[in-house]
């Protein structure tokens, strides 16, 4: 059920917002009077100085719009600082490169966790677009670990010859995606954005985004999305992210964590509106056109398309499996038994991170490989690759 978000804007937010809103207005005439979702979408996140990550509200933990693992449990990162110790010391040691650091507590917790490992890495990399949290991620490592603020560097762009481990935290369900629909003719068809009066709508269109039409048409090879009315997203950027993160790798272990499913549980007639979210202040609704720039936009992952995408990009799969089944093959139990807070504290953190009422079954990690071959313990328990 979706937990309405509160109406509360002050002129400040509704200013801001109008201001974005009125980008992309502009940017719809120029298209011809309508967006594709995508566009639509990567101009409400990321617009410079407008988008919602690129502005400058809190967006994380119990002030923002949403918790994620790091937040909830330093237990979250000591348990991947586990599965980066197996990688750096397969390679000897190496580099770890973190995409979208957020707030910055996966950085400081699993820095500290590998440090007390004696397994730190040579650098710690972040690739963070947005000026607002790249400062918000350095005040919180140097609260954390300030004698190790120097091994921390902020990119831009993607590195070359990369020897570590590469982590994607809720990175791909912020990637925009484009919107489809399903005809009366059982025809794919394109869900545009377009302005309406002082708001905005979509519509449905003969598919005019280069590839998306053969997509959808893939799906309902396999037999899925076929009813007339069903609607979804399909994510057109991630193979070539994909293989642009591979070209960037030599040797590395990639770990990617996310909400998602296999394909043919995503796009199951259980789920005929898509799984496109917005989050503001720890509310949930499915209207991407209201708060432009001030609440976050989300679709679930396809991880069959992550495992067919990686492959494409030469990368191969070393595992998959539920956030709670990876947590606990890293040793989940163990560090909390080693652990100097509170037990109750940490028991009621790990509860979040595991329960399939919470995170453990929602969420989703699948590990990729490039040079690297091992039996990683994350997915020792258990390794679901078989549903891909």
């Amino acid at each position: 059920m979706l937990r309405t978000p509160p109406d509360d804007l002050d002129e400040v937010a509704r200013a801001h917002s109008e201001a974005l809103a009125e980008r992309i207005r502009a940017e719809a005439a120029a298209a011809g009077g309508a967006l594709a979702f995508d566009r639509f979408m990567e101009l409400a996140l990321y617009a410079p100085g407008l988008g919602y990550y690129m502005a400058g509200a809190r967006k994380l933990g119990a002030a923002g719009d949403f918790v994620t693992a790091p937040e909830l449990s330093p237990l979250f990162a000591r348990c991947l600082a586990r599965q980066c110790l197996e990688a750096l010391a397969a390679l000897g040691g190496g580099d770890v490169l973190e995409f979208g650091a957020g707030s910055g507590a996966l950085a400081a917790e699993l820095l500290a966790q590998l440090e007390r490992d004696g397994a730190l890495p040579g650098r710690y990399l972040i690739l963070e677009l947005s000026p607002d949290l790249q400062r918000r991620q350095a005040e919180r490592i140097a609260a954390r670990v300030p004698h190790l603020v120097g091994r921390v560097t902020w990119l831009a762009t993607l590195p070359s010859g990369l020897r570590g481990v590469v982590l994607a935290n809720e990175v791909l369900d912020a990637m925009p995606v484009h919107r489809f629909a399903i005809r009366a003719d059982g025809t794919p068809g394109e869900i545009l954005v377009r302005p309406a009066g002082a708001d905005f709508e979509g519509l449905v269109e003969a598919p005019r985004s280069p590839g998306l039409a053969a997509a959808v048409q893939a799906l309902q090879a396999e037999g899925l999305a076929r009813a007339p009315g069903y609607r979804g997203e399909l994510n057109l950027r991630l193979a070539p992210w994909l293989a642009a993160l591979a070209a960037a790798i030599e040797q590395a272990l990639v770990l990617l964590i996310d909400y998602g499913y296999p394909r043919r549980e995503l796009y199951s007639v259980e789920r005929p509106m898509g799984t496109l979210l917005c989050h503001y202040r720890h509310g949930i609704e499915a209207d991407p056109y209201r708060r432009i720039g001030l609440q976050d936009i989300t679709a679930h992952v396809d991880f069959t398309a992550v495992a067919e995408g990686g492959a494409a990009a030469g990368l191969a799969l070393a595992g998959y499996a539920t956030q709670a089944h990876f947590l606990i093959g890293c040793g989940l139990d163990r560090l909390i038994a080693e652990a100097s807070e509170d037990p109750l504290d940490l028991a009621a953190g790990a509860k979040q991170l595991v329960l399939p009422s919470a995170m453990g079954e929602r969420f989703q990690v699948m590990g990729l490989t490039k040079g690297l071959a091992g039996d990683w313990c994350g997915f020792a328990l258990r390794d679901l690759r078989g549903r891909l």
